[in-house]
């Protein structure tokens, strides 16, 4: 940054600024918490010398938020992938079952929704399409912050819901399916080509709450690629142009992702979240009735409270399948 000519390429520039800034965080999140063990330190002894029972307490208690600070940069440490620390795209798709099933991927969206928002992470909804009666069909959204991509990838996957359903007048259990897919913002500097011949482009109105121009115009878009029959679309900008922009940097973003994909599978590599999503192949089950539980089938992780998961509480499960993935790379034969 000291040099003369730094700021002759200014996309180059704001990349080593960015770099700069994230490890100035991990650099100053290693200091704080080094200050606050040895505050801990010293209210220790103090608490020991007076017998002040009330202080032994308040000790193990910033000792247990010192020990869940320390997990969460140890797992950050560990998300050394190339695209491990881009933001986020998810989507997510309701499977067969009707409103049953579009109850179940709004819950999910709201689930997901809520964790962003434990992380302070930026979230942009790009496209919602809503059930007829409850729920929606599918949304895509992009997700902004740290290790966005990193932590969200352990979520790609069928996710499967047992519960009675309150769309059941006869009150019967029902099991319903909705599949999330997560995959990497990729920067504007990765060239991904596409030819236009590839494309087909349809204009339609935005569907929902839109405002007074919103859904009175053809400004939605959706972008089909006929070579791999990927679809993607966006409504939620006012500006067909604006959402064209935003409908193609996804569509990048999969044929990148699709790729990345093809090549690590033509070198046999194994890498759990790169498993073909299918339905009957569920990650995980969250089940209501007749007992409640949440369990992470990848690596057996269990939570008996199903609304705080629900919640947006994930961290357990995310942690837990991307440590598995390091000691499954660790143990591969090869591996050094």
């Amino acid at each position: 940054m000291n040099k003369q000519d730094f700021w002759a390429n200014p996309e180059a520039g704001r990349d080593v600024l960015k770099e700069r800034s994230e490890l100035n965080e991990i650099i100053q999140t290693w200091r704080n918490l080094a200050g606050e063990m040895e505050d801990n330190e010293l209210l220790f002894e103090m608490a020991v010398e007076e017998q002040d029972e009330s202080n032994l307490m308040e000790v193990q208690r910033k000792l247990s938020e010192l020990e869940k600070k320390y997990r969460e940069l140890e797992l950050r440490q560990t998300l050394s992938d190339e695209n491990d620390d881009k933001n986020a795209i998810v989507s997510i798709n309701a499977g067969a079952g009707g409103t049953e099933a579009q109850d179940w991927a709004e819950m999910l969206l709201r689930m997901y929704l809520r964790w962003c928002e434990k992380k302070n992470f930026k979230v942009e909804m790009i496209d919602l399409l809503e059930g007829e009666e409850a729920g929606i069909k599918n949304a895509t959204f992009t997700v902004s912050g740290p290790y966005a991509h990193g932590m969200l990838k352990a979520e790609s996957g069928v996710h499967r819901l047992v519960r009675i359903s309150p769309f059941d007048a006869s009150g019967r259990r029902h099991t319903s399916f909705a599949a999330v897919l997560v995959f990497p913002e990729i920067d504007d500097k990765i060239e991904v080509e596409i030819k236009l011949s590839d494309l087909r482009v349809d204009t339609y109105r935005a569907s929902g709450a839109g405002g007074q121009h919103v859904n009175k115009t053809s400004s939605a878009v959706r972008l089909t690629h006929l070579p791999t029959g990927i679809v993607v679309q966006c409504q939620n900008e006012k500006s067909q142009h604006r959402n064209r922009d935003i409908a193609m940097k996804i569509l990048k973003a999969r044929l990148y992702e699709r790729e990345r994909r093809a090549q690590q599978a033509k070198m046999q590599e194994t890498h759990d979240n790169l498993d073909e999503i299918a339905w009957g192949n569920q990650i995980r089950s969250y089940v209501m009735q007749p007992y409640r539980l949440v369990k992470d089938h990848r690596t057996n992780v269990e939570k008996g409270n199903v609304d705080s998961v629900l919640g947006g509480e994930l961290d357990d499960f995310i942690e837990a399948y991307l440590l598995s993935t390091i000691t499954s790379k660790e143990s591969a034969p090869g591996a050094v």
